[in-house]
């Protein structure tokens, strides 16, 4: 099985379209799962003052025609967890955005956003400890490590991950239109990128 993970969306629409159509054009077969912040929330959380909102066009950016592309398997991110703090909107939107779940498996992987480590870190060894395949995102910056130590990469280059425990980050759509490419029978990665060659 072949996965597409993107992350860190924040409501780009003009960006997720051009991730997603390559998507389509590289590796039609692949099943598309995000690791998180689909959405933007407008309510930055130095801002949080307890205030909730009626409405969710108040909280979040969701341009004519984004809800509809986000039609695959997501975990929730940072940005999800305000809207969900700030909002009490009756909106179906938002009962569909309670839904997501901190934490999905796909294949050896297990996909968390990353907010839950302090920011540039990798992840924590209890979070790491026994697993094979740690896919996040949150940073915006695309790295893979084995063992806590980073390691280089070219885009649209594949490469096989070793069997040691290793940490995936698939960057950011939003500014980087960048996305990972993972056959999970043959553990092989390749971090993909739009404009690149």
């Amino acid at each position: 099985m072949k996965v597409a993970f993107i992350s860190d969306i924040h409501s780009s629409l003009d960006e997720l379209k051009m991730v997603l159509e390559q998507i389509e054009k590289v590796a039609p077969d692949a099943k598309i799962v995000g690791v998180g912040d689909l959405f933007e929330c407008t309510i930055g959380k130095k801002k949080l003052d307890g205030t909730t909102y009626p409405l969710l066009s108040e909280v979040m950016l969701n341009p004519v025609g984004f809800e509809q592309l986000l039609d695959f398997p997501s975990i929730r991110g940072n940005q999800e967890e305000r809207i969900l703090l700030i909002s009490r909107s009756s909106d179906p939107l938002l009962q569909r955005i309670s839904e997501l779940q901190e934490q999905m498996r796909v294949g050896d992987a297990l996909l968390i956003h990353g907010h839950q480590w302090p920011y540039n870190e990798l992840p924590p060894e209890q979070v790491t400890q026994g697993e094979p395949l740690v896919i996040h995102g949150h940073t915006h910056k695309s790295s893979w490590a084995v063992e806590g130590e980073e390691e280089q990469f070219q885009f649209h280059k594949p490469f096989k991950l070793p069997k040691n425990s290793v940490t995936v980050n698939v960057g950011s759509v939003v500014d980087n239109k960048e996305w990972v490419l993972y056959d999970c029978s043959e553990r092989i990665v390749t971090f993909m990128k739009v404009d690149e060659v």
